[in-house]
């Protein structure tokens, strides 16, 4: 997500922007002015409230339009430096060369003067952090509205995928049943077979390979996925998460199960749809 808000009054420019990645945690980054990290704790709150999780920087900016910008020289740590440098210079009999450059490139010699925040000037930073956090609001809700487009056709091509397999199944028990009777015929005789015998090892065996509970479970659980997508809650990213491997490991034993091509070349197709739905899954609060 991204928000910015920005906020010209007094003849200052203040610009706040909120930036997020997916993550587990919550973890908020800033880049403010020195003068404003005892505000850290009143951002983070704001911030917090409103994205819920996620990593999370934000920026502040202020700047004036005039280009009177106070800056301030730390001059003890100037004459320390100084004093240290020169001493070590002529210890050590090298040329000091330009000085004072080198000690004003160094952190924390020169930097904006830390003044106490101006009334006013707070009312018009938290104005810029309302608007920032009302874009940042509304461009995760247009994200979110493609992302749920983009799931509910995954769904939707999964469970069409599914409904092809039912024509393959009949097919598949007759080749199996015909190659186990053709392999036992040939490594028995065909007169040593006992076709009793026979039929109830086939049942045996195509009670172990019967994909009916898999399609079924998978059904549900592509169905629970639209529920939880057409629920007005704006927390689901975790929930969605489980059950979309529930989806995988039902796709899976699918897939182990077949002993058809054509059933897995459906089951190839189903685990690409839930390939993306996991990635869309991932970007999601």
């Amino acid at each position: 997500g991204y928000g910015r808000g920005t906020v010209t009054r007094g003849g200052k420019t203040i610009t706040i922007e909120i930036r997020s990645l997916n993550s587990k945690f919550t973890d908020v980054r800033f880049k403010m002015p020195n003068n404003y990290k005892e505000k850290e704790h009143e951002f983070r709150k704001l911030i917090t409230e409103k994205a819920q999780r996620g990593k999370l920087d934000m920026s502040l900016d202020i700047k004036s339009q005039t280009g009177d910008e106070n800056f301030g020289l730390n001059l003890p740590l100037f004459r320390r430096y100084f004093h240290e440098l020169t001493a070590l210079s002529n210890e050590l009999e090298i040329p000091q060369g330009d000085i004072i450059q080198a000690i004003l490139r160094i952190p924390n010699v020169v930097g904006g003067a830390e003044d106490e925040i101006d009334e006013e000037e707070w009312k018009d930073v938290m104005e810029a952090m309302n608007i920032a956090l009302t874009n940042f609001d509304l461009f995760r809700r247009t994200e979110g509205e493609a992302m749920e487009k983009d799931l509910r056709l995954r769904i939707k091509n999964i469970l069409e995928a599914l409904a092809q397999i039912d024509p393959f199944e009949k097919g598949r028990i007759i080749r199996l049943k015909n190659r186990l009777k053709q392999n036992l015929e040939e490594f028995l005789g065909k007169e040593n077979v006992d076709e009793n015998r026979f039929e109830q090892e086939v049942i045996f065996y195509l009670e172990k390979i019967d994909i009916t509970e898999e399609k079924v479970r998978l059904e549900q659980h592509c169905k629970y996925f639209l529920e939880q997508l057409d629920l007005k809650t704006t927390q689901k990213g975790r929930k969605l998460s489980f059950i979309s491997q529930e989806m995988g490991r039902e796709i899976n034993t699918l897939g182990a199960k077949a002993y058809s091509s054509d059933i897995q070349k459906l089951v190839v197709h189903m685990k690409d749809e839930l390939e993306k739905i996991k990635e869309q899954v991932a970007n999601s609060v």
